[in-house]
């Protein structure tokens, strides 16, 4: 118990001295809510005596105005020390998520983890803010509080300080028990969320092909099975705990009878007082009302728990490496790229096998070769989506691995057939490749891609706020927005993933405009589907399992008659 209490504590970071201080008031709020019982035992008392008095009866009533005024002010000191707290630590907590992300390899999105990371955001961060945080303060009260009325107890007679520690102690039994059920539940209830979370987003991403192929019923399927899987985990979850809950409640009453019995007992046999008994009547039901609500909070703090461990498991995912001190020299001599007995594999299966080539500075490399066959990697191994496992890749003479992650980007300008836009503006869109361009240089870009005269006509121009994924514009008109994005970054380097493969004949020449507006002056890598594309390519190189078959302009290849003649004589066939 005390744990997970202080393993929540510790994940608070710089904020842990805030939540540590909500104690002192949460413990004073506490003694300030107790104030009119121990007021009305006081009075009572007075009036038992024939002690009271009118002045008494002003003080008494000052006290519990008093005592009223100062429980407001220990809460809200209490919610800005600890919940305000909580709020601030998972806004600095989701912005390191975001900054780790954007620090982990491709290949981590590719190995089923987008549900995991979904889940960790809009789950398990929102579930401890918003149910956990505010009430951490409240449960070392209750351990308090719990103790002070045991204390209590003894002081009016050692029996019933016995009796009431005995039944303390069951609580602490039952509690114990009760926790390790849920936690147990809670690690099953966060795996079922995460798998639901990623067949809803499969589901969803995928919906236009499962439609198009008729199997609405299949995906359904899959998608109720784990809805019901889901439901039916919530239920065994309630069905365990429920027991557990009711044998809290038992324990409270019959513990409370108990006490009550015994004093009664005491009380006939003159070794209590009636004030004490009076003291008694007004006490009993907050005797172990304290242990009693701190195990039904902790029962949901085992669910932190399991959320805790899915955002540290998240947050421990390894980064690339990015200890890079040298920069690329624009003046140096060396080729503008170089392949050196490159290797590299996903997981356990290898897919570039001692790959070796040199892009000069101005020139076009164009890779060719069936699908699956490594061309991507190749192209992806350049911005350091992943790293080499054996060689090397030189920028400038610069193994990408020693040049600042930040410098290389700067220095790499990318299209690829599938575009992802944001949320935002037009305007924003495109500015994101250079922050602190002007809004002609955008609209230049704009311009450049082909792309103004279609911005011009939406119905706010460049302030316009396109779809999520670019869904309100056709495919089309993504790419070239893309393109100008690439344009305005202006780097030295452009790899391009052909983007005329998949657009309509409408498109396809406004495209290629924006392409050769991108491509002038600058290093070209383009993975090549349509091969009248790349005729002009000043070296071409077929990819196959992994290695490169053949390599040489396109009047050589074609001369030689191997694996890239045949591939130009299908595409013309």
């Amino acid at each position: 118990m005390i744990r997970i209490l202080h393993r929540i504590v510790s994940a608070t970071g710089k904020y842990k001295n805030r939540i540590r201080a909500a104690y002192i008031f949460s413990f004073l709020k506490g003694i300030a809510m107790k104030a009119p019982l121990i007021l009305c035992f006081l009075t009572v008392s007075a009036f038992m005596e024939g002690t009271m008095t009118k002045m008494k009866c002003l003080y008494v009533g000052i006290a519990m105005i008093v005592s009223v005024i100062l429980t407001i002010v220990f809460e809200h000191v209490n919610n800005v020390l600890q919940s305000g707290a909580g709020y601030k630590v998972f806004a600095d907590m989701r912005m390191q998520l975001g900054n780790h992300l954007r620090k982990l390899p491709m290949g981590y999105y590719t190995e089923g983890n987008i549900g995991k990371i979904s889940s960790v955001l809009a789950t398990d961060m929102v579930f401890i803010e918003e149910n956990c945080m505010g009430v951490l303060s409240e449960l070392v009260s209750f351990l308090i509080s719990q103790a002070l009325m045991v204390t209590m107890m003894f002081f009016m007679d050692w029996r019933l300080g016995i009796l009431s520690l005995a039944v303390t102690g069951i609580f602490v039994l039952i509690g114990n028990g009760m926790l390790k059920n849920t936690l147990a539940h809670s690690k099953t209830k966060q795996e079922c969320s995460e798998a639901l979370t990623e067949e809803v987003l499969d589901f969803a991403e995928g919906i236009g092909i499962v439609k198009s192929y008729n199997l609405l019923g299949e995906r359904s399927k899959r998608l109720t099975e784990e809805f019901e899987k889901s439901c039916k985990d919530s239920i065994s979850f309630e069905v365990d705990y429920t027991p557990w809950s009711r044998a809290l409640n038992l324990c409270f009453g019959i513990g409370t009878s108990l006490v009550l019995a015994l004093a009664a007992f005491l009380h006939n046999s003159g070794e209590i007082s009636d004030i004490y008994m009076v003291g008694m009547a007004l006490f009993l039901f907050d005797m172990f009302i304290a242990i009693k609500s701190y195990y039904g909070q902790m029962a949901r703090l085992t669910v932190t728990e399991a959320s805790l461990d899915r955002i540290e498991e998240v947050m421990s995912a390894r980064e690339m490496p990015d200890e890079g001190t040298f920069a690329i020299e624009e003046a140096n001599s060396s080729p503008e790229i170089e392949y050196e007995h490159v290797s590299f594999g996903y997981t356990d299966k290898t897919v570039l096998h001692d790959v070796s080539f040199t892009i000069k500075k101005g020139s076009m490399t164009a890779l060719v070769g069936p699908s699956g066959g490594g061309k991507s990697t190749v192209a992806s191994l350049l911005a350091r989506f992943w790293d080499v496992q054996a060689g090397s890749i030189l920028v400038k003479g610069r193994d990408v691995r020693t040049v600042p992650m930040g410098q290389l980007m700067d220095h790499i300008g990318m299209v690829f057939q599938r575009v992802y836009l944001f949320q935002d503006t037009v305007y924003n869109n495109i500015a994101m490749a250079k922050p602190n361009a002007s809004r002609e240089e955008v609209e230049e870009a704009a311009k450049k891609a082909r792309c103004y005269d279609f911005i011009m006509q939406l119905p706010q121009g460049f302030d316009t706020v396109i779809g999520e994924g670019g869904a309100s514009l056709s495919g089309g008109e993504q790419q070239r927005i893309s393109i100008a994005r690439c344009i305005l970054k202006d780097a030295p380097i452009v790899i391009l993933d052909e983007a005329t493969a998949s657009v309509d004949a409408d498109n396809e020449r406004a495209i290629q405009e924006a392409i050769s507006e991108l491509c002038r002056n600058k290093t070209l890598l383009v993975i090549a589907h349509r091969l009248k594309t790349i005729r002009d390519a000043d070296q071409i190189l077929v990819i196959t399992d992994g290695k490169i078959a053949e390599q040489g302009t396109h009047d050589y290849l074609m001369a030689a008659g191997g694996i890239y003649a045949r591939m130009v004589e299908l595409q013309t066939a």
